[in-house]
């Protein structure tokens, strides 16, 4: 863990980027905190476009992962943020970077259906068929929800039979 004012992160959580832009002049950008999470992952985790749009700019990496090894775009498809994703995307966040436990942003994002997520990450080159270390794949969470409108995306062909 780096050494790094807290307020970094409490400005990330509050969207407050002006402040954010400040305080950056003289912090890491791409310091964690006592649960391994960068600033970036906590502004796109709560939804504060203008905090992470300052922190990218500031140079913040949006492939660090948290202790669990999740990283601010599995956040965000977590939450179900499609602009946010689109931002991370945009500052080449790896659309299939892989947790602790081998799920990637896709996974989560089919797991929970969030419909704009799965179809960008996707435009982006996701691989709907990667699997975690439950050999399941994002196809296979979506069927266990029962999502249809996720598997429509995903795996049309398996619906044709239902």
């Amino acid at each position: 863990m780096t050494t790094q004012p807290a307020d970094i992160f409490e400005l990330a959580r509050l969207n407050k980027a002006d402040e954010l832009k400040q305080a950056l002049t003289d912090a890491d950008v791409n310091a964690t905190d006592g649960r391994g999470s960068t600033a970036l992952i906590i502004a796109a985790y709560h939804n504060n476009a203008e905090a992470v749009e300052a922190l990218l700019q500031a140079g913040a990496n949006p492939d660090l992962q948290d202790a669990m090894g999740n990283s601010a775009l599995m956040g965000v498809c977590f939450k179900g943020y499609t602009e946010i994703g689109q931002q991370l995307l945009q500052h080449n966040a790896t659309v299939d970077l892989p947790n602790g436990n081998g799920a990637t942003a896709l996974t989560f994002a089919a797991t929970f259906g969030h419909i704009g997520l799965i179809e960008l990450l996707l435009k982006h080159g996701a691989d709907r068929h990667l699997r975690d270390r439950f050999g399941k794949s994002p196809v296979d969470y979506a069927r266990v929800q029962e999502n249809i409108p996720a598997l429509e995306i995903l795996a049309p062909e398996l619906l044709e039979d239902e």
